[in-house]
C-alpha cells in the first residue's frame, strides 16, 4: 500500500507515449496541451508548488471613458512645460496614463482660447436651438393634428348614433344652426 504523503513518481517520456491515446497519422503531439495522461500528471499539485491566481477574464460591458477637468489639464501642461530633460515627459505621461496626443490637443485648446476650451465637452448629439416661431409653428401643427383626430372620432360617433336611431325608429332633432342654413 502506498503512503498518502509520498510524492508521485513522474513517468519517463517513453512511458507517457505508451499511456497516451493513439493518434492519427500527421497529428502532432503537444505534451501538456492534449489533455491526455501526461497533462493529468503535470497538472497534479505538488507540495512545493504554489497555486496560480488566474485573473478575472470578464470584460466590462462598456468601458468607462476618462474625463479630465480643466484644472488637471492645466496642471499637467505646466508640469510638461517645466520639464527640460529628455525622457522626463515620457515618464510623466506613463505615470499619469496619458498619451502624447492628449498634450497636443490640450496645448491647442489652451492656445486657442480660455480655460473654457479645456473643460470637457458633452458627448453625443447637440441640442437643436430653433427659432421660437418655428417651435410655435410645430406646436400648433401637433395641436391641429390632435384636434383633427378628435373631430374624426366625434363624427364617427355621431354617424353611429344616426344609424342606431334609424334602426330603432327614434327621431333625432336637428340642431338649430342647420335649420337656419337650409
Amino acid at each position: 500500500m502506498k503512503e498518502s504523503g509520498s510524492p508521485k513518481m513522474m513517468a519517463s517520456p517513453k512511458e507517457e507515449m505508451a499511456e497516451a491515446p493513439e493518434r492519427r497519422p500527421g497529428e502532432r503531439r503537444e505534451p501538456g496541451r492534449s489533455g491526455g495522461a501526461s497533462a493529468a500528471k503535470l497538472a497534479t499539485p505538488d507540495k512545493h508548488c504554489q497555486p496560480v491566481l488566474v485573473p478575472n477574464p470578464e470584460v466590462l460591458e462598456k468601458p468607462l471613458r476618462r474625463r479630465f477637468t480643466a484644472e488637471y489639464k492645466l496642471r499637467i501642461l505646466q508640469e510638461v512645460d517645466a520639464l527640460s530633460e529628455s525622457g522626463k515627459i515620457g515618464a510623466l505621461l506613463r505615470r499619469e496614463g496619458l498619451y502624447s496626443s492628449n498634450l497636443t490637443t490640450w496645448r491647442r485648446q489652451r492656445d486657442n482660447g480660455t480655460i473654457e476650451a479645456l473643460r470637457p465637452k458633452k458627448r453625443g448629439r447637440k441640442g437643436r436651438r430653433q427659432d421660437p416661431l418655428i417651435q410655435e409653428n410645430e406646436q400648433l401643427l401637433r395641436q391641429n393634428e390632435r384636434l383633427a383626430r378628435r373631430l374624426k372620432k366625434a363624427e364617427a360617433i355621431i354617424d353611429f348614433q344616426k344609424k342606431i336611431s334609424e334602426i330603432l325608429g327614434i327621431p333625432l332633432s336637428q340642431p338649430e344652426s342647420e335649420e337656419n342654413d337650409s
